[in-house]
Parts: C-alpha cells; sequence; structure tokens
C-alpha cells in the first residue's frame, strides 16, 4: 500500500482552495460528479474503454475535464498530471473491482477513505471476522460443500455487481456451478427481504447518533437490487425445469429500487452501522465516509448481514436529490454530496490528511 507519509507529501503540494474530484467514469460517477460541482468543486472524469458520450446528456453532472488512458499502466504513468491538478480520488466499485485491489491500494494520488479497508471488503472471510466480531449477526457459513443439504448462496470474491453468484441445494447442484479457478465462499440462503441500508460516518461531528469512537453515524438511503433474471424465473415454473431448457438464474444488478424501512427496525440498523464503524477502528485504523451494509430481515423481524461495500455503492444512484432519510439530516444531499461536502470541510479547516490516504 502507498506509504500514508507519501500521501501527505503530495498533499503538502496541493492548494486547498483549488481540489479537483476524479473518478473513473462509471458506477455512481454521475452522482459523484453532481454532488461534488453543488459543493463548488472541478470535477475529472477517468477512463480507460467507458463511453463518455452520455454525459452529454446530464450537463450537471458531466465532469469538467475527461482524461482517457489507453489501460491502468498508462494511468499510473501519467498521475504528475493528476497531482498538477490537486486531485483526490474518489473510490467506487468498478474503479476498485477493473483496477483491482492492490493496483488501486498502491496507487499514489490521495483517495477519500482509508485503503486499508479496501483488502477487508474484497475477502469475504475478512469480511466475516470484521463483522461477527462487532456483534452484528451474518448467515450461517458452510466450510465444506460437501455438506450442502438446504439452499445456500455461493458468492465470490470481490465487487462483482452479482456476477457468478447461484443457489445451490445441495453438493451435486454446487458441482454443476462452481468456478475453482475463483476464491468463493459458500453460507446459508437466509429467506426474507432484502435491504441494502446506506451509512456514512464523520469522525468530525459533535452531534448526531454518536459511535463509541466518536464522531456520529448517520443512515442516508436504503435500496433493494433489481437483478437480471432471477426475480422473474418464477413465472417459467421450477428453476430445475428452466435449467433443463438452459435457462440459469442470475444475481446480475441490472438498477436499485428504493425503499424505506419499517421504522421500528431503524434502531437496530443504526446500532449494526455503530458496531461495524467501532470494530474497525480496532481493527485496521477506521472506516470514514460512505458504506453499505448488505442484509436480510427475516419474519420475526431480525437482521442479517450478508456483505458489507466500504465505499459509495451504486444503490445510492436513486437519490440524487436526497432521499426520506436524507431529508431529516441533509435535505436534497446524495451520497456523492455528503462526501464532497465532508471533503469540503476537511479543505476549509485544514484536515484534508485526516480524510485522505
Amino acid at each position: 500500500m502507498v506509504p500514508k507519509k507519501k500521501i501527505d507529501e503530495i498533499l503538502d503540494g496541493y492548494d486547498p482552495a483549488e481540489i479537483t474530484i476524479a473518478t473513473l467514469c462509471s458506477h455512481s460517477s454521475l452522482q459523484i460528479f453532481h454532488g461534488a460541482r453543488k459543493m463548488g468543486f472541478k470535477t475529472l472524469g477517468l477512463t480507460i474503454s467507458h463511453d463518455t458520450k452520455y454525459y452529454d446528456a446530464f450537463p450537471l453532472a458531466k465532469p469538467d475535464k475527461i482524461i482517457r488512458y489507453a489501460d491502468f499502466d498508462d494511468m499510473e504513468s501519467r498521475i504528475g498530471e493528476l497531482h498538477d491538478m490537486n486531485t483526490v480520488i474518489i473510490p467506487h466499485g468498478s474503479f476498485v473491482e477493473y483496477m483491482g485491489t492492490k493496483r488501486f491500494e498502491d496507487f499514489a494520488v490521495p483517495s477519500y477513505g482509508n485503503r486499508a479497508v479496501l483488502s477487508w471488503e474484497s475477502d469475504r472471510a475478512m469480511q466475516r471476522e470484521w463483522i461477527t466480531s462487532a456483534g452484528v449477526p451474518m448467515p450461517r457459513l458452510i466450510s465444506d460443500a460437501r455438506e450442502i443439504h438446504e439452499p445456500v448462496m455461493v458468492k465470490y470474491h470481490g465487487a462483482k455487481g452479482g456476477r457468478g453468484f447461484f443457489i445451490a441445494k445441495d453438493y451435486p447442484d454446487f458441482k454443476m456451478s462452481i468456478d475453482n479457478t475463483q476464491p468463493y465462499t459458500v453460507q446459508e440462503y437466509c429467506l426474507g427481504t432484502r435491504y441494502y441500508i446506506h451509512y456514512f460516518y464523520d469522525n468530525f461531528k459533535a452531534d448526531g447518533y454518536r459511535c463509541d469512537h466518536g464522531g456520529s453515524i448517520e443512515l442516508l438511503s436504503m435500496d433493494r437490487r433489481d437483478e437480471s433474471n432471477i426475480d422473474e424465473m418464477y413465472k417459467l415454473g421450477s428453476i430445475e425445469d428452466s435449467k433443463r431448457h438452459g435457462l440459469y438464474p442470475s444475481f446480475v444488478v441490472t438498477g436499485n429500487t428504493p425503499v424505506v424501512l419499517r421504522e421500528s427496525l431503524l434502531p437496530k440498523a443504526l446500532e449494526m452501522g455503530q458496531r461495524v464503524v467501532d470494530r474497525a477502528y480496532e481493527m485496521f485504523g477506521g472506516i470514514w465516509g460512505p458504506f453499505c451494509l448488505e442484509t436480510v430481515v427475516n419474519d420475526k423481524l431480525q437482521f442479517k448481514v450478508f456483505e458489507i461495500s466500504a465505499r459509495i455503492v451504486a444503490g445510492t444512484n436513486p437519490f440524487i436529490s436526497g432521499s426520506p432519510y436524507a431529508e431529516f439530516v441533509y435535505p436534497g444531499l446524495s451520497t456523492g454530496g455528503r462526501m464532497a461536502m465532508d471533503i469540503k470541510n476537511a479543505a476549509d479547516n485544514g484536515r484534508l490528511k485526516s480524510i485522505l490516504t
């Protein structure tokens, strides 16, 4: 990982009044650029293969400048021009997945958030250690696939937008679908309603829902995922019958639907977020900014967290102008805008080094 001392030396050469917010042109970039512009920042889009013409359709979210690279080697060889623009990188799921966690950790441009959290996010065993040691319930882990005697969910490591994930009902079902070239985990399939809860932790906030570490946690929005065909396959009869016709269930995320949680469950949702934040500071130096707990709520109104995304998630995209929850905290503000607000506050108060790594 790029040494924090090196990032601090780069920041010593920055003009805090001339910060440029940059990210890869994908995932939640429209929201990030729009939020940064609302806070008065210049914006920069980075792209290798993504089409950027679609930004012309959304002028308030179009980056001020776009840099095109041949590949990530080219991007890394030209970091000097990013330093010259006082660039702060915003990581998102596509950026980290396409570049690779290790490579992103070594990318010597100041990045918003704690880079150390990305390895904990991308490795599902490390995720489980973090979440369960925080006292937050997770689905039961099946360590030996030969012991699959009930429906399980199989997930590959990393942020893949659901690609390749599958349900297996027994060991032969598992063997038929597994890709042994990729690391994976097998966990019980939890029947219930999925809620993807979008939090924001501000280490310097002096009011609100306080964490033991200090600072406050905010609940900004919540979504469910539209997945390519799993939610519609019931129309074709049993999944087994569909497989015989060459139709296989897929969990690839195609969109996001805004939701709100039953109000009596909000205390538990906030407590889970707080526990995860406090434990992060005990284990690896903390998590700040946006993160998402991906949960299932069963008919006994119990949560289980099946995954954490330790950065902005695409599920925040329905909330460009805020959400029913953000309305009670920062009316009209998106998660992208909330990150820009945090960076602006840090720049104005001489503490950029405390939130950039």
